[in-house]
């Protein structure tokens, strides 16, 4: 990312390496703890709350919404993130980083206290903007911090978090539901947040240089205009509205012309949010592609399996979570595996096929084998194969996207590959959604049965029981279907990537 003096806007100067936060050669371990706390906030808040979404619904209404409560932050996320690290480039990544925080905790007291399925929504669309600061901060400091001897261990660090995120967040959004009440999925970010805010405050010690950047506001706004229109098309059509009508063909213009227009801004930009040279290299664009539906097949399929583990199995939301470490257990362990092979100097190329392939037979398995009767045993196993295909999507598309960049776009590479795959995953769950809610009233869901909870459900005649499983488990059809179709896409266009030899130090 380029920097600028007051003397001479618009003209680069040589950036110098900041001075190490701490003489001994990095930071202590307190303040990596510090910084990895607020890491983990963010990470967590995008898995934490699916097992939670059953009983949410039950309490405040609204099912037809219910894709609308980790879409709204995954976008804002997204969308925020390259606005603070500019923001942390202008005025300081330590103040930044600890604004983050405080946005992200003050949507997180508010999400809580919501009374209505439209302010946890917009609450949530608060905390996802903090969400963007965090893990865009965390990333940054952590990587100033240490000098280059260490560098391999900033990622080392970074990367354990996803796993843990993974599997943590299901487990612990479940026993907070469970045990407490479905409010403290968001109330249990206060403490962490808080010591995050401390050790950073007092004990981040980290010389800041004011620097002239010029923020890309044009690009941020048009990107987040093309793609709240489009997820808005994926939510409403065929459902709330028909796709023939005037409402979604004015949202599909409108995004396809705030994309058009975007991609003609950073042409333009000094400081481009995406810069337009990486999509040079083939192997950089076709990651970003498989990025984007390996998102959206990820999330949609884990936002909505907890769905059918509570109605049609009867797992509380603690079971339901648990019963989800096959999924994440394959995703994990297949991400960890490809990148001990990749960084051998193994080739690149099969891993994205192999996940493709295996996104696509997992869903196809799950969508032929589970009934209302399926043993939950044979469903949660069944999801190992799905997770160990979307493990190795993730893994090999990310070490393609880095091999791909130069050094001098390395920052802006990976800042992209976050911000297509969460996009990817909040149109997945927008999309998947729609289909979800669809096949529910198709399929006979008794009236009401959408503001019941899994509790309640249980506690009604056979009648009812059966026909709100029936139900559910349709509209699981419908996600798997469309998980699959992702899939066969993914192992088609991995077919066009090229074995590239990896770049050096």
């Amino acid at each position: 990312m380029s920097q600028y003096t007051k003397d001479t806007p618009g003209r680069p100067r040589p950036e110098a390496a900041p001075p190490p936060a701490e003489e001994s050669g990095g930071p202590s371990k307190l303040v990596l703890f510090g910084l990895l706390l607020g890491l983990m906030l963010g990470l967590l808040d995008g898995t934490i709350v699916g097992t939670a979404l059953p009983t949410i619904v039950g309490d405040l209404g609204g099912l037809d919404h219910l894709s609308w409560v980790v879409t709204a932050y995954l976008l804002t996320a997204s969308l925020s993130t390259p606005l603070w690290g500019k923001l942390g480039d202008l005025y300081g990544r330590k103040g930044c980083f600890m604004w983050s925080i405080s946005v992200f905790l003050a949507g997180s007291v508010l999400s809580g206290l919501a009374r209505d399925m439209g302010q946890l929504i917009a609450f949530r669309a608060v905390q996802g903007l903090g969400a963007g600061g965090l893990m865009v901060g965390a990333i940054s400091l952590i990587g100033v911090m240490l000098p280059p001897s260490r560098a391999g261990r900033s990622q080392a660090m970074i990367g354990a978090m996803m796993p843990v995120a993974l599997v943590g967040g299901p487990l612990l959004g479940g026993f907070l539901t469970d045990q407490l009440n479905w409010r403290w999925v968001f109330y249990v970010n206060v403490p962490i947040g808080a010591l995050a805010l401390l050790v950073t405050g007092f004990r981040l010690r980290l010389h800041t240089e004011r620097i002239k950047a010029r923020i890309d506001y044009a690009g941020a706004g048009l990107l987040c205009a093309a793609i709240l229109a489009l997820t808005l098309v994926g939510s409403w059509g065929g459902t709330r509205y028909a796709w023939s009508s005037p409402q979604i063909i004015g949202l599909g213009a409108t995004g396809a012309l705030a994309l058009a227009w975007f991609a003609r801004v950073e042409r333009r930009a000094a400081e481009p949010v995406i810069p337009p040279r990486l999509f040079a290299d083939r192997n950089f664009t076709l990651a970003q592609v498989l990025t984007f539906l390996a998102g959206a097949a990820m999330l949609g399929a884990s936002t909505y399996l907890p769905q059918y583990m509570q109605f049609v199995r009867g797992a509380s939301s603690t079971a339901g979570g648990m019963l989800l470490l096959p999924l994440m257990a394959g995703m994990s362990g297949a991400q960890l595996l490809a990148g001990k092979l990749l960084a051998g100097g193994g080739r690149s190329r099969p891993y994205p096929v192999i996940g493709g392939a295996l996104t696509a037979v997992g869903a196809l398995v799950l969508l032929l084998t589970v009934t209302p009767g399926t043993p939950t045993a044979v469903t949660s196993a069944l999801t190992l194969v799905l997770g160990t295909g979307m493990g190795l999507l993730m893994q090999s598309t990310l070490l393609v996207t880095i091999n791909s960049a130069t050094p001098r776009d390395m920052g802006a590479a990976t800042g992209t590959t976050t911000l297509v795959r969460t996009v990817g995953g909040s149109l997945g769950i927008a999309v998947l959604g729609a289909v979800y809610t669809s096949r529910l009233h198709s399929s006979g869901m008794p009236d009401g049965g959408t503001a019941w909870t899994p509790e309640a459900v249980r506690g009604m005649p056979e009648g009812v029981r059966e026909a709100v499983r029936t139900a559910v488990t349709e509209g699981l059809h419908g996600v798997l279907a469309g998980a699959a179709l992702l899939g066969a896409v993914i192992f088609l266009a991995a077919w066009l990537m090229r074995e590239a030899p990896s770049r050096g130090e």
